[in-house]
């Protein structure tokens, strides 16, 4: 039964994981036009960055090969310890330092003194697809979470029998 809390919790990560993504996309779609901020200057776009949480060995006790460095099944005869996967974290968000997006507008009251107006360096499409991927992530571990459910039932029902 441990293999199935494990899976839940993972997915569970994930979950939050996404979730803060999507708040971030959303909050970059949002200030695509601001072009001043209380820090001075256009919105920088913002991205979240991720990292695997730490835990037990990946081959511990699901039954699946964890990999190595190199990508090829880790080996318990190498050297190398086996990778941990019990879940992904946020570490933080971080502001995207690409150049601005610069209009000529010289009417326009946040002009510069060439006439261009900074705008942020977010891209709606760009964001749009960041949002599909997050989302699609978020549905698949909900997917896993129900599935590890139904397994666990199932396997619950065995038992009884």
């Amino acid at each position: 039964m441990a293999g199935f809390y494990n899976t839940v919790e993972i997915s569970a990560s994930a979950l939050s994981a996404e979730r803060l993504a999507m708040d971030v996309i959303a909050n970059n779609i949002a200030n695509a036009n601001t072009t001043r901020t209380p820090q001075g200057g256009a919105f920088k776009r913002q991205l979240i960055v991720f990292s695997q949480t730490p835990g037990a060995p990946a081959a511990a006790d699901n039954g699946f090969p964890a990999f190595g460095t190199n990508g090829s099944a880790f080996s318990p005869d190498s050297n190398e310890t086996p990778p941990n996967v019990e879940g992904v974290q946020a570490l933080g968000i971080v502001n995207d330092n690409s150049p601005d997006r610069l209009v000529f507008d010289p009417g326009n009251p946040e002009a510069d003194a060439r006439g261009y107006v900074h705008y942020p360096n977010v891209q709606i499409v760009k964001e749009m697809v960041d949002m599909m991927a997050a989302s699609r992530a978020y549905e698949a571990n909900v997917a896993v979470i129900a599935e590890t459910k139904s397994m666990s039932t199932a396997s619950l029902g065995l038992l009884q029998s």
